[in-house]
């Protein structure tokens, strides 16, 4: 709930501020927020987890977007989804860097005995798990790939 009443303050800050760029960021997570405690299952609540896991979808198809309006030459709607990018990432945690991500898979790797490239899966399991909110999806996979790959 901490993350609702939050967004919600600085949905106000930013209207007063007449501030458009936060406004669609701040706009798009209050959505998202909304549907996932209408969501059937949820009971009007929503935990941290879930919060986070919300927040990195949200980033995630944005990322996705920018990708597309930059190949198709689009700088004003690529500018647009770099602007609400920014936003939405200011309420995930910490992201780690790429030395602190590749010490800790070389870890987690070696935890669960893995050695060549068929034992992904296990490592990614438990990546996942542990890093979750600390580092995408996408950037733990190809990591890991290259790692076991050596």
């Amino acid at each position: 709930m901490a993350l609702e009443q939050n967004i919600n303050e600085q949905l106000k800050q930013a209207m007063l501020a007449k501030d458009e760029k936060k406004l669609r960021g701040l706009r798009a997570i209050k959505a998202a927020i909304i549907i996932a405690k209408t969501a059937e299952g949820a009971g009007g609540q929503i935990s941290a987890d879930e919060e986070i896991k919300m927040l990195q979808k949200l980033v995630k198809q944005r990322k996705d977007s920018l990708e597309i309006f930059q190949q198709q030459h689009r700088a004003d709607l690529a500018q647009k989804e770099q602007e609400e990018i920014e936003v939405i990432e200011a309420f995930l945690p910490k992201q780690l860097s790429e030395e602190e991500l590749k010490e800790l898979l070389i870890k987690i790797i070696a935890d669960t005995g893995a050695a060549s490239p068929a034992d992904m899966g296990k490592v990614m399991g438990a990546a996942t798990k542990q890093l979750a909110g600390k580092a995408d999806g996408k950037t733990i996979s190809a990591m890991v790939k290259a790692l076991l790959a050596k």
